[in-house]
């Protein structure tokens, strides 16, 4: 994880994480990184024009009336010691070419499944399966509704039996604090891990 510096005798800043959000088209990114942002997100929405006829897909989902078009972006501090920079991807499949850009840096991921739709947040996960970049599957209820178990999402999307997959509410921030707090559990394992002691390895 990112370093941290010292500013003042006894105290030091907190180390940052740049966290990716994403998923498919209207999986709710754009909602989730607004639900739990500390500050005002930056958002970078257009709203769907004719233009988008016959390229942006949007079945299942006909109360879309905004596209992300580059990035949102925002911030929660998850104690003294870490915060989070959050920044959620573009959904339509013409601006998928500034996710290499936007993964630069990125310790973790939350892909954002829709219930409705799992398999447009197929290309989200096979995207960071191939870059070796760490995970979790926050599953959307629209509507606050959830008919099926973590269980059944995880082999919809035929992931691995240690993929951690939660249902969320986009909406909500609570929801979406535990999503966040479950990836950095995962980073911190994993860290602790390949640092082979059984901790977290110290900031560089």
């Amino acid at each position: 994880m990112a370093g941290s510096s010292p500013v003042v005798e006894g105290t030091s800043a907190p180390d940052t994480v740049k966290i990716l959000i994403a998923g498919g088209f209207g999986v709710g990114k754009t909602t989730m990184v607004g639900s739990v942002s500390e500050i005002v997100p930056l958002r970078t929405e257009e709203p769907l024009t004719s233009a988008g006829l016959g390229v942006d897909d949007l079945g299942g989902i006909p109360e879309k009336h905004a596209t992300t078009v580059a990035l949102d972006f925002g911030r929660i501090t998850l104690s003294q010691e870490l915060v989070l920079y959050l920044f959620g991807t573009p959904g339509q499949q013409r601006f998928w070419f500034m996710w290499n850009d936007l993964a630069i840096g990125a310790l973790g991921a939350v892909v954002l499944v829709d219930v409705r739709r799992p398999e447009s947040s197929f290309a989200a996960i096979d995207f960071f399966e191939r870059r070796g970049i760490p995970f979790v599957v926050g599953v959307n209820g629209f509507h606050g509704e959830h008919p099926y178990a973590p269980e059944e999402i995880r082999e919809a999307l035929a992931l691995p039996e240690n993929a951690h997959v939660l249902l969320c509410d986009a909406r909500d921030r609570d929801s979406c604090r535990d999503v966040l707090i479950a990836l950095i559990d995962q980073l911190i394992a994993r860290s602790a891990q390949s640092n082979g002691t059984g901790r977290p390895a110290g900031p560089a």
